[in-house]
Protein backbone atom coordinates (compact mmCIF):
# COMPACT_ATOMS: atom_id res chain seq x y z
CA UNK A 1 0.00 0.00 0.00
CA UNK A 2 1.67 3.52 -1.22
CA UNK A 3 2.17 5.91 1.97
CA UNK A 4 -0.49 8.80 1.81
CA UNK A 5 -0.28 12.16 3.81
CA UNK A 6 2.05 12.78 7.10
CA UNK A 7 3.28 8.96 5.89
CA UNK A 8 0.15 7.13 6.61
CA UNK A 9 -1.02 4.47 4.36
CA UNK A 10 -3.71 6.27 1.74
CA UNK A 11 -6.60 3.92 3.54
CA UNK A 12 -5.85 5.63 7.09
CA UNK A 13 -5.61 8.85 5.17
CA UNK A 14 -9.07 8.64 3.69
CA UNK A 15 -10.17 7.37 7.14
CA UNK A 16 -8.66 10.39 9.17
CA UNK A 17 -10.76 12.53 6.71
CA UNK A 18 -13.64 10.34 7.16
CA UNK A 19 -13.60 9.69 11.30
CA UNK A 20 -12.39 12.30 13.88
CA UNK A 21 -12.70 10.09 16.80
CA UNK A 22 -12.78 6.04 18.04
CA UNK A 23 -14.33 5.09 21.36
CA UNK A 24 -13.18 1.61 22.48
CA UNK A 25 -15.06 0.21 25.85
CA UNK A 26 -13.92 -2.39 27.94
CA UNK A 27 -16.61 -3.69 30.30
CA UNK A 28 -15.22 -5.32 33.46
CA UNK A 29 -15.55 -7.63 36.03
CA UNK A 30 -13.11 -8.23 39.08
CA UNK A 31 -10.45 -8.81 36.64
CA UNK A 32 -7.96 -6.40 37.86
CA UNK A 33 -5.01 -9.03 37.18
CA UNK A 34 -5.72 -8.67 33.75
CA UNK A 35 -7.04 -5.64 33.31
CA UNK A 36 -3.97 -3.55 32.92
CA UNK A 37 -2.98 -5.90 30.31
CA UNK A 38 -6.08 -5.29 28.25
CA UNK A 39 -5.94 -1.64 28.40
CA UNK A 40 -2.03 -1.63 27.49
CA UNK A 41 -2.88 -3.69 24.09
CA UNK A 42 -5.92 -0.82 23.39
CA UNK A 43 -3.83 1.90 24.43
CA UNK A 44 -1.12 0.52 21.60
CA UNK A 45 -3.83 -0.11 18.95
CA UNK A 46 -4.95 3.77 19.57
CA UNK A 47 -1.01 4.68 18.73
CA UNK A 48 -1.82 3.37 15.17
CA UNK A 49 -4.49 5.89 14.55
CA UNK A 50 -3.89 9.54 13.56
CA UNK A 51 -7.38 10.60 14.97
CA UNK A 52 -8.78 11.09 18.45
CA UNK A 53 -9.31 8.18 21.25
CA UNK A 54 -10.75 7.72 24.06
CA UNK A 55 -10.76 4.24 25.87
CA UNK A 56 -13.83 3.66 28.31
CA UNK A 57 -13.14 1.28 31.02
CA UNK A 58 -16.52 0.34 33.45
CA UNK A 59 -16.31 -1.00 36.29
CA UNK A 60 -19.50 -3.34 36.38
CA UNK A 61 -20.07 -4.06 40.50
CA UNK A 62 -15.78 -4.58 41.27
CA UNK A 63 -14.82 -4.95 44.32
CA UNK A 64 -11.76 -6.41 43.71
CA UNK A 65 -9.26 -3.32 43.60
CA UNK A 66 -9.52 -2.56 39.74
CA UNK A 67 -10.25 0.73 40.39
CA UNK A 68 -7.21 1.82 41.73
CA UNK A 69 -5.71 1.21 38.45
CA UNK A 70 -7.78 4.43 37.33
CA UNK A 71 -5.42 7.36 36.44
CA UNK A 72 -2.94 4.88 35.86
CA UNK A 73 -2.57 5.40 31.71
CA UNK A 74 -2.89 8.73 30.71
CA UNK A 75 -6.47 11.45 30.36
CA UNK A 76 -7.80 9.33 27.71
CA UNK A 77 -8.93 6.47 29.29
CA UNK A 78 -11.50 7.26 31.79
CA UNK A 79 -12.82 4.48 34.33
CA UNK A 80 -16.70 4.66 34.91
CA UNK A 81 -18.63 3.03 37.65
CA UNK A 82 -21.03 0.54 36.99
CA UNK A 83 -23.62 -1.30 39.91
CA UNK A 84 -25.94 -3.24 36.90
CA UNK A 85 -23.47 -6.46 37.15
CA UNK A 86 -24.45 -7.24 33.29
CA UNK A 87 -22.55 -7.06 30.38
CA UNK A 88 -25.04 -5.49 28.01
CA UNK A 89 -26.12 -2.75 30.41
CA UNK A 90 -22.21 -2.19 30.81
CA UNK A 91 -20.98 -1.93 27.08
CA UNK A 92 -24.29 0.43 27.22
CA UNK A 93 -23.10 2.53 29.93
CA UNK A 94 -19.76 3.28 28.29
CA UNK A 95 -20.60 4.40 24.80
CA UNK A 96 -23.45 6.27 26.51
CA UNK A 97 -20.98 8.04 28.83
CA UNK A 98 -18.12 8.63 25.95
CA UNK A 99 -21.27 10.59 23.75
CA UNK A 100 -21.38 12.96 26.86
CA UNK A 101 -18.17 14.13 27.26
CA UNK A 102 -17.03 16.71 24.51
CA UNK A 103 -18.40 17.88 21.20
CA UNK A 104 -19.46 14.46 19.56
CA UNK A 105 -20.04 13.72 15.73
CA UNK A 106 -21.51 10.31 15.63
CA UNK A 107 -21.30 10.25 11.71
CA UNK A 108 -17.48 10.87 12.45
CA UNK A 109 -17.15 8.35 15.40
CA UNK A 110 -15.75 4.49 15.29
CA UNK A 111 -17.16 2.74 18.32
CA UNK A 112 -15.25 -0.81 19.36
CA UNK A 113 -15.59 -2.75 22.34
CA UNK A 114 -13.58 -5.74 23.79
CA UNK A 115 -13.18 -7.35 27.35
CA UNK A 116 -11.52 -7.21 30.12
CA UNK A 117 -9.20 -10.70 29.94
CA UNK A 118 -8.76 -9.63 26.11
CA UNK A 119 -5.62 -8.62 24.65
CA UNK A 120 -6.25 -6.51 20.84
CA UNK A 121 -3.15 -6.25 18.25
CA UNK A 122 -1.68 -3.00 17.01
CA UNK A 123 -3.49 -3.09 13.84
CA UNK A 124 -7.22 -3.77 15.85
CA UNK A 125 -8.31 -0.53 15.52
CA UNK A 126 -6.82 0.32 12.11
CA UNK A 127 -8.31 -2.51 10.48
CA UNK A 128 -11.53 -2.08 11.76
CA UNK A 129 -12.09 1.51 10.75
CA UNK A 130 -10.51 0.99 7.63
CA UNK A 131 -12.81 -1.63 6.10
CA UNK A 132 -15.58 0.53 4.55
CA UNK A 133 -18.05 -1.20 6.49
CA UNK A 134 -20.92 -0.51 8.84
CA UNK A 135 -20.28 -2.93 11.21
CA UNK A 136 -16.83 -5.39 12.09
CA UNK A 137 -16.52 -8.36 13.62
CA UNK A 138 -13.41 -10.06 14.46
CA UNK A 139 -12.97 -13.90 16.12
CA UNK A 140 -10.62 -14.98 19.37
CA UNK A 141 -8.17 -17.18 19.84
CA UNK A 142 -6.07 -18.61 22.67
CA UNK A 143 -2.61 -18.57 22.91
CA UNK A 144 -1.65 -20.78 25.21
CA UNK A 145 -4.08 -23.30 26.88
CA UNK A 146 -3.43 -23.92 30.67
CA UNK A 147 -6.40 -25.12 32.27
CA UNK A 148 -7.49 -27.93 29.91
CA UNK A 149 -5.47 -30.84 28.14
CA UNK A 150 -5.00 -30.74 24.81
CA UNK A 151 -8.13 -32.74 22.94
CA UNK A 152 -9.87 -30.47 24.39
CA UNK A 153 -8.32 -27.44 22.86
CA UNK A 154 -8.01 -29.10 19.79
CA UNK A 155 -11.92 -30.44 19.57
CA UNK A 156 -12.55 -26.56 20.48
CA UNK A 157 -10.22 -24.98 17.80
CA UNK A 158 -11.83 -27.32 15.29
CA UNK A 159 -15.31 -25.74 15.95
CA UNK A 160 -14.37 -21.91 15.98
CA UNK A 161 -12.27 -22.89 12.88
CA UNK A 162 -13.14 -19.28 10.99
CA UNK A 163 -13.97 -20.06 7.31
CA UNK A 164 -11.20 -17.42 5.66
CA UNK A 165 -11.87 -14.81 4.63
CA UNK A 166 -15.07 -14.84 6.82
CA UNK A 167 -16.53 -16.78 9.52
CA UNK A 168 -20.07 -16.96 11.33
CA UNK A 169 -19.06 -15.55 14.79
CA UNK A 170 -19.99 -12.90 17.21
CA UNK A 171 -17.88 -12.35 19.78
CA UNK A 172 -18.53 -8.63 21.76
CA UNK A 173 -14.41 -8.59 22.51
CA UNK A 174 -13.96 -8.26 19.21
CA UNK A 175 -16.27 -5.86 17.56
CA UNK A 176 -16.56 -2.39 15.82
CA UNK A 177 -19.53 -0.20 14.64
CA UNK A 178 -20.08 3.59 12.98
CA UNK A 179 -20.97 5.43 16.22
CA UNK A 180 -23.91 6.90 13.95
CA UNK A 181 -25.14 3.52 12.97
CA UNK A 182 -24.74 2.35 16.81
CA UNK A 183 -27.94 4.79 18.13
CA UNK A 184 -29.78 3.89 14.96
CA UNK A 185 -30.34 0.61 15.86
CA UNK A 186 -30.85 1.64 19.71
CA UNK A 187 -27.27 0.52 20.83
CA UNK A 188 -26.73 -2.23 23.11
CA UNK A 189 -29.58 -3.88 24.94
CA UNK A 190 -29.28 -5.05 28.93
CA UNK A 191 -28.86 -8.09 28.47
CA UNK A 192 -26.70 -10.57 30.83
CA UNK A 193 -25.29 -12.81 27.32
CA UNK A 194 -26.01 -12.45 23.97
CA UNK A 195 -25.70 -8.53 23.87
CA UNK A 196 -23.86 -8.90 20.91
CA UNK A 197 -25.59 -11.39 18.61
CA UNK A 198 -28.14 -8.92 19.16
CA UNK A 199 -27.05 -6.16 18.38
CA UNK A 200 -25.56 -7.60 15.19
CA UNK A 201 -28.78 -9.00 14.43
CA UNK A 202 -30.66 -5.31 14.57
CA UNK A 203 -27.78 -3.96 12.17
CA UNK A 204 -28.70 -6.65 10.06
CA UNK A 205 -31.97 -6.37 9.41
CA UNK A 206 -31.69 -2.35 9.03
CA UNK A 207 -29.29 -3.52 5.81
CA UNK A 208 -26.18 -2.23 7.49
CA UNK A 209 -22.83 -3.09 6.00
CA UNK A 210 -21.55 -6.25 8.10
CA UNK A 211 -18.13 -7.54 7.36
CA UNK A 212 -16.58 -10.65 9.29
CA UNK A 213 -13.29 -10.65 8.85
CA UNK A 214 -11.36 -13.96 10.08
CA UNK A 215 -8.28 -11.73 10.25
CA UNK A 216 -8.56 -9.70 12.76
CA UNK A 217 -8.24 -12.23 15.84
CA UNK A 218 -8.41 -10.93 19.74
CA UNK A 219 -6.29 -13.27 22.60
CA UNK A 220 -8.02 -14.48 25.34
CA UNK A 221 -7.09 -16.69 28.16
CA UNK A 222 -8.86 -20.36 28.08
CA UNK A 223 -10.35 -19.72 31.67
CA UNK A 224 -12.98 -22.25 32.87
CA UNK A 225 -15.16 -19.63 33.58
CA UNK A 226 -15.22 -16.27 32.54
CA UNK A 227 -17.65 -13.28 33.35
CA UNK A 228 -20.52 -13.50 31.10
CA UNK A 229 -22.61 -16.71 30.83
CA UNK A 230 -22.04 -16.73 26.83
CA UNK A 231 -18.90 -16.43 24.42
CA UNK A 232 -15.85 -18.34 24.90
CA UNK A 233 -16.21 -20.69 28.11
CA UNK A 234 -19.42 -22.56 26.95
CA UNK A 235 -17.71 -23.65 24.01
CA UNK A 236 -14.61 -24.97 25.66
CA UNK A 237 -17.08 -26.69 28.19
CA UNK A 238 -18.98 -28.09 25.48
CA UNK A 239 -15.85 -29.56 23.66
CA UNK A 240 -14.95 -31.32 27.26
CA UNK A 241 -18.42 -32.48 27.76
CA UNK A 242 -18.03 -34.41 24.50
CA UNK A 243 -14.43 -35.32 25.36
CA UNK A 244 -15.79 -37.29 28.50
CA UNK A 245 -18.40 -38.27 26.55
CA UNK A 246 -16.49 -39.73 24.05
CA UNK A 247 -14.36 -41.90 26.97
CA UNK A 248 -17.40 -42.97 28.63
CA UNK A 249 -18.85 -44.59 25.45
CA UNK A 250 -15.30 -46.27 24.54
CA UNK A 251 -15.47 -47.86 27.99
CA UNK A 252 -18.58 -48.99 27.78
CA UNK A 253 -18.28 -52.77 26.92
CA UNK A 254 -20.38 -53.86 24.14
CA UNK A 255 -23.04 -56.61 23.73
Amino acid sequence: MKSGEYGYPHGVTETQREMSRAVVVVPAHNEAGLLACCLRSVLTATMCLPISTQIITVLDGCDDGSAGLAGRFGDDVHFVKSSARNVGAARASGFAYARSIGDVDDSRTWYATTDADSRVGPDWLLRQITAGADMILGVVHVPVWRHHPPVVAAQYLSDYRPIEPGHDHVCGANLGCRADAYWRVGGFAALETGEDVDLVTRFERRGYVVRRDAGLSVAMPDRPIRPAPGGLAPRMRAASHRRKRHRRLMATPSR
